[in-house]
């Protein structure tokens, strides 16, 4: 080999050794950079850690792909957290992951709750949610602040609860599932759509409700359409709305639409200028997501959210065939299923486990128990 070609292939060596320290140091400046938008980005914030995670029993296996089911658990309603879980994990074989969002202050009575049910067997996470994050989104207004509890927007985070689940289903704490998980998981999502919700009028829904009972909802009732910065989104007052206490998420596409800051945008816009209806009630979350996912939602199985059971009247709407047949069942409105006057309450009990604490009792059984 002559001196020429050696001083070539030389010259071919270092290039190619160049070229690989290049390249690594690229992949660490990406690296880098990466770490420092998420550190300093305004609206771009930490994953929420998780404080506890429940131990892996043997003898108890649940495989195939993980169902990340989200859930909050306030301190006052801590028996409705354990009678949703229960009746989602016994009438499944999936392999689901609850997220329990909840306060510092209730997660070692929770803990506590669980260790004592058939739950303990359940793969679960206990998450601390941090108030903090919501200064300058919500009305600070005394006469609004029993409406306005911290938790309720957990659902708005999801994707710094479970920062690598690519899919979710959200659960109020308020509801029982009679149904597979799995197969409210499984919802199709349009492309382009982060959520799918269940609107409030579908014709589905109304299968099972007595004539001349119920009332369909639209936009008018949660956004104030005299409001300049209503009227120009361009949507129709008359819409139909959809209820967000049960949904399906699209992780993946939540972060790639930054659905998140979209949803504080419109919070924080709402304490400036008060765009929410006058006649709203308790459904602070609703209107930034009625904004946000207007015309761009899917749509999930009406039978997978039948609700109103906590609205007066809610025993001669449906009729118990239909409840029966209902995939999941949600009190919202003000009668709750673990309080006196609630209707179908006797399904809730067949899921309901005793506070071991004796902390929580359920109204009317504590009345009935005297």
């Amino acid at each position: 080999m002559t001196l020429r070609r050696v001083n070539i292939l030389i010259l071919v060596l270092i290039a190619i050794a160049f070229l690989i320290i290049v390249h690594r140091n690229l992949l660490n400046l990406n690296d880098f950079l990466r770490k420092e938008n998420t550190d300093t980005l305004p609206g771009v914030l930490h994953p929420f850690d998780p404080d506890f995670e429940s131990p892996r029993k043997s003898g108890v296996s649940r495989t195939g792909e993980e169902i990340p089911v989200v859930i909050t658990a306030a301190e006052e309603r801590l028996g409705a957290v354990i009678a949703a879980m229960n009746s989602v994990y016994h009438n499944s074989k999936s392999n689901i992951v609850f997220n329990i969002v909840t306060m510092n202050d209730t997660a070692d009575h929770l803990k506590l709750w669980l260790s004592k049910t058939h739950l303990n067997e359940a793969k679960y996470k206990i998450i601390p949610f941090e108030p903090k994050i919501l200064n300058g989104k919500i009305s600070k207004d005394p006469q609004k602040a029993d409406t306005v509890k911290p938790l309720t927007f957990a659902r708005f985070y999801m994707p710094l609860f479970i920062p690598d689940a690519e899919k979710a289903v959200y659960l109020d704490d308020d509801v029982i599932v009679q149904g597979d998980i799995q197969e409210l998981f499984d919802t199709n999502l349009k492309a382009g759509h982060a959520a799918a919700f269940s609107d409030d009028c579908d014709s589905a829904s109304s299968k099972g409700i007595v004539r001349g009972a119920g009332n369909q909802n639209n936009y008018i009732g949660f956004l104030d359409f005299k409001k300049e910065a209503i009227k120009k989104l361009g949507m129709r007052a008359n819409a139909c709305s959809f209820n967000p206490g049960v949904f399906v998420a699209n992780l993946t596409e939540w972060k790639h639409q930054n659905i998140t800051s979209q949803l504080e945008t419109w919070m924080e816009r709402n304490v400036e200028e008060d765009l929410y209806s006058r006649t709203l009630a308790d459904s602070v979350t609703t209107p930034p997501l009625l904004i946000v996912f207007y015309k761009r939602h899917s749509s999930i199985d009406p039978m997978w959210h039948v609700r109103h059971l906590g609205s007066t009247g809610a025993g001669n709407r449906y009729s118990p065939q239909f409840v029966k047949a209902a995939k999941l069942l949600h009190w919202n409105g003000h009668y709750k299923p673990w309080g006196r006057t609630s209707s179908f309450s006797d399904i809730w009990d067949k899921w309901y486990v005793p506070d071991p604490t004796g902390k929580f009792h359920p109204v009317r059984r504590h009345t009935e128990d005297k």
